[in-house]
């Protein structure tokens, strides 16, 4: 079922953060492809509007992954800065999902992403009722980490060959933050 695009779950001082809509293609195909430098060689995001319909048609419609745009408010109302998903959404005991995120260019370094990641952490513990999620990257990326680190997330370990980005088994960091620690600390 489609999400209203100009529908904020949650906004904070810059940015608001809303579902992935079929609508958006154009706008966030377009800034994947002015952003293919800041994100290779860690993301390869949808650059056509094919793979962007068939992307955002699995976090809109299957259970298990929810998808995110991080919309900048003001002067540029509603412009995507970025793109934050939880996927792999484990229901039952675990209550838990895993986080996948990108910036886009003209967003990079503006603190957006920090803020976006902190509202979707609280819509995910809150409205989702999640109680853990987790953040794999690869331990070169270190705006990735340095992200993680700064909304809270802490270290839990090295998974060598984790994941298959780019043709490649790549090793990645495990980063994670439970409610708890949310609203602890």
């Amino acid at each position: 079922m489609p999400h209203t695009a100009s529908r904020h779950l949650a906004e904070g001082p810059r940015v608001g953060i809303r579902h992935f809509t079929y609508a958006d293609g154009a706008e966030f195909t377009a800034r994947v492809r002015e952003s293919e430098d800041l994100h290779r060689p860690w993301l390869f995001p949808p650059a056509t509007p094919e793979a962007y319909d068939a992307y955002a048609g699995r976090l809109i419609e299957d259970p298990t992954k929810a998808g995110f745009l991080v919309c900048e408010k003001g002067a540029i109302t509603g412009a995507v800065a970025g793109f934050i998903n939880i996927n792999n959404i484990v229901h039952g005991g675990f209550q838990c999902g895993a986080l996948g995120y990108g910036v886009f260019a003209h967003a990079a370094g503006r603190g957006l992403m920090r803020e976006g990641l902190d509202l979707v952490v609280g819509y995910a513990f809150g409205p989702m009722r999640l109680h853990r999620l987790e953040i794999n990257v690869q331990p070169g990326n270190t705006a990735s980490i340095a992200l993680a680190r700064a909304c809270g997330f802490r270290l839990e370990g090295f998974s060598p060959k984790m994941i298959n980005i780019d043709g490649g088994w790549r090793d990645h960091e495990r980063w994670a933050l439970t409610a708890e620690m949310r609203t602890s600390g």
